[in-house]
């Protein structure tokens, strides 16, 4: 791995852990523009991932990198231990029903309810009959905070909040192992974002979900992380844990870390803390 720090995550040295997604000497281009250049990283069963970055270094370009979404130019990515790149129709079928994605912004369907939402990778993947996918798809929105009456609202009566709890409850549709999160928190005011937080933290600890997020919230970093990746010249600089990364003398994480807006963390028995 190419990166400057290896944490201790939550669970232990991360080296022990197992890799439940792996990215080796990822390249990817646009025309003659190269974003992401012999990019490695990995991450761990159960962990919740951090990726940071300075906007528009790549961080949204890797995750739909590894969905499938964006071509690469060269490296691999291996999901569950399969090559992405190697795997036939069927495999791929599989591995999808294994993922979930919330996209920045939820990405609702606007023409269907909260409930028709949910059921989009119910209808996709898998066949079942309709009293049973509108069971399931209750129990999602009551799994993520949501009142059982919001199943029937569409997007446009629902707060930001609503709506990215809504799209929570849609990529938890199939159960997957992993979790992709495209800026969860941003256009939540604090108290919405902390909640958001915390339901993230739930959903891993109660499901054992691993979770991917590409975030630029300071405080999610901080609060429900356990481990951080930082992006930056075209590949990770930095990754760790939040005292890794206090550490650093990385001029960007420094300044995102340690600048005149970030909070001050000091160590603690059993972890950091703020004040």
């Amino acid at each position: 791995m190419t990166a400057e720090l290896q944490g201790q995550g939550a669970s232990g040295d991360a080296r022990e852990r197992e890799v439940i997604l792996r990215a080796e000497d990822v390249t990817v281009r646009f025309g003659t523009t190269t974003v992401l250049e012999d990019l490695s990283l990995d991450v761990y069963r159960g962990e919740i991932l951090g990726f940071v970055g300075a906007s528009g270094a790549g961080k949204s370009v890797l995750l739909r990198t590894i969905l499938g979404l964006v071509p690469k130019a060269g490296g691999t990515i291996r999901l569950f231990g399969k090559d992405l790149s190697k795997v036939d129709d069927e495999e791929r079928l599989l591995i999808d029903m294994r993922q979930g994605v919330l996209f920045q912004q939820g990405a609702l369907f606007s023409a269907l309810t909260v409930l028709e939402n949910i059921q989009v990778p119910m209808r996709e993947y898998i066949d079942l009959p309709r009293r049973l996918m509108d069971e399931l798809a209750l129990l999602k929105i009551e799994l993520v905070g949501l009142p059982r009456d919001a199943a029937n609202k569409y997007p446009s009566e629902l707060s930001g909040g609503m709506i990215k709890r809504a799209a929570l409850a849609r990529a938890l549709a199939l159960d997957p192992d992993i979790v992709f999160l495209d800026e969860p928190t941003s256009g939540l005011d604090p108290i919405g974002a902390a909640e958001f937080d915390e339901l993230v933290a739930k959903m891993r600890d109660t499901m054992g979900l691993t979770v991917y997020m590409v975030t630029h919230d300071l405080d999610s970093l901080l609060t429900v992380c356990d481990r951080i990746a930082v992006l930056g010249k075209k590949r990770v600089l930095v990754e760790g844990t939040v005292e890794d990364m206090m550490r650093s003398e990385e001029p960007w994480v420094k300044s995102y870390f340690r600048g005149k807006r970030a909070r001050r963390i000091v160590p603690a028995e059993g972890g950091s803390r703020e004040r």
